[in-house]
């Protein structure tokens, strides 16, 4: 069984056992987090899109982090203009325990 969840702006395919990145979510590692924002849920050859996609995945918080550092550079010529901007985005690891599709 798996389920697309959507998450802010974002959507993801979440299946038992396995871990997601997602954006940053408030909470301690190890407390469990509920996504009730389903947009589909499918098993074997059976499909419930949209109002037929009501559920609830479960999924417990493995890590907070933050990705690699990004370098952003600004210049513009023969203005003695010149910015370096550096970027790390948080994200939080979920990995999903339960898939309950009705």
């Amino acid at each position: 069984m798996y389920a697309v969840v959507k998450v802010g702006n974002h959507q993801y395919v979440a299946q038992k056992g396995a871990r997601i990145s997602i954006e940053k979510l408030d909470g301690p590692e190890g407390s469990e987090v509920k996504f009730h924002d389903i947009v589909c849920v499918g098993e074997g050859e059976t499909l419930k899109v949209g109002k037929d996609a009501k559920g609830l995945v479960t999924g417990t918080i493995v890590a907070q982090s933050k990705s690699k550092k990004i370098d952003v550079f600004k210049k513009k010529i023969r203005k003695g203009y010149r910015k370096l901007i550096g970027h790390r985005q948080a994200y939080t690891v979920v990995e999903i325990t339960d898939i309950q599709g009705a």
